[in-house]
């Protein structure tokens, strides 16, 4: 049963996945597996999802700088950097003095290229206060985490409505 919790944890660590991906997969292993805790897989989830924030808000931004004009990482790395660049720009343009409340709903609202990496980074890139962009991201992972609990549920019971 460890095996099952550590999958959704690792899954929820990595970019352009995180907490949006491991939600569904974790429903599915419930699924299969109803000893499956979801709680509990939510709770592994979520942290999971937020052990990268400290990391990126400290270091990613010196290490995209740094990689975007090496030969193989280049493109990667300044795709990354430029990708941070806009959701930042964006978000500040869009919220003015709500930044964090943006960042909030900006990595709460589970749609592609948002989440806790491109927030986290986002934040970073803007400048913004350790803390409180810590504050903001930890409620858009409760609220994408809600939202993405709920769809998943949804679904698997559509699904094992209809095969059942």
């Amino acid at each position: 049963m460890l095996k099952k919790y550590l999958i959704v944890f690792l899954w929820s660590m990595v970019p352009l996945v995180e907490l949006r991906g491991a939600i569904p997969i974790a429903h599915g292993i419930n699924a299969a597996d109803p000893a499956f805790n979801l709680l509990f897989a939510y709770v592994v989830i979520a942290i999971g999802n937020m052990i990268p924030m400290p990391f990126i808000f400290f270091f990613a931004r010196t290490v995209l700088e740094w990689g975007k004009d090496k030969p193989v990482i280049g493109k990667f790395f300044t795709f990354c950097l430029e990708k941070g660049e806009k959701g930042g720009l964006k978000l500040q343009e869009k919220a003015g003095k709500g930044l964090y409340w943006a960042l909030l709903l900006f990595v709460g609202i589970p749609v592609p290229g948002t989440g806790a990496w491109t927030g986290t980074l986002a934040a970073s890139i803007l400048d913004m206060d350790f803390k409180k962009s810590v504050l903001a991201v930890i409620g858009g992972i409760a609220l994408a985490g809600t939202i993405m609990g709920i769809v998943s549920f949804l679904g698997v019971s559509a699904i094992t409505g209809i095969a059942g």
